[in-house]
């Protein structure tokens, strides 16, 4: 279907797999990436975390590497797009505040273009309004926020993800290899072997 123009909304402390992997793996595939975070132009940078799962009772944070922004989140026209990725991580808690971001992700969802969130990327949806009769998955932790938000929580493995029309999410960094798979198959991208 020929290359995709994508938009990824990340924020400081975003998840560091969370953001580096699909970003590389969706240029990978020609896709263009459009990473951008409230506040940050081109070229300026966010500051990533890795989260891992250690047997203690929640994931731990360790800093992660810096990743750099390629455009700047005041040019962003949503309409322009063809679909959206929102990493986990920290980032998601604090650009949900942002009208602007709310704003964008109600475009997506009322347009009915592909959206991927992961992990705690899901609090952007919910905050938007953009979960409402979805069936989704998230960090374990988000089901109160995904349930209140009207949207019907999906229990699975932490490798997997869950697909409802235009929405494909996964609960963290590990269901990457199943949650890309899946969004590539919404966005209609055809890998040849």
């Amino acid at each position: 279907m020929g290359s995709k123009k994508i938009l990824m909304l990340v924020g400081d402390y975003v998840e560091d797999y969370e953001v580096m992997v699909p970003f590389q793996a969706l240029l990978m595939v020609g896709h263009a990436v459009h990473a951008v975070c409230p506040g940050k132009k081109a070229g300026e940078r966010v500051r990533t975390a890795v989260h891992d799962f250690e047997g203690d009772q929640t994931y731990s944070e360790k800093p992660g590497h810096n990743f750099t922004l390629n455009a700047s989140f005041d040019d962003i026209k949503a309409a322009e797009f063809d679909a959206l990725v929102i990493p986990g991580g920290r980032a998601p808690e604090y650009i949900r505040l942002n009208p602007e971001v709310l704003e964008i992700v109600g475009h997506f969802a009322r347009a009915n273009k592909p959206i991927a969130a992961i992990c705690h990327g899901p609090q952007v949806l919910a905050a938007a309004g953009a979960l409402a009769g979805k069936a989704c998955t998230a960090y374990p932790a988000l089901k109160p926020e995904v349930e209140n938000a009207g949207g019907r929580w999906v229990e699975v493995e932490v490798d997997q993800a869950v697909v409802d029309g235009n929405l494909v999410t996964a609960p963290a960094w590990p269901a990457h290899p199943e949650w890309l798979a899946k969004f590539l198959h919404v966005l209609g991208t055809k890998i040849e072997p």
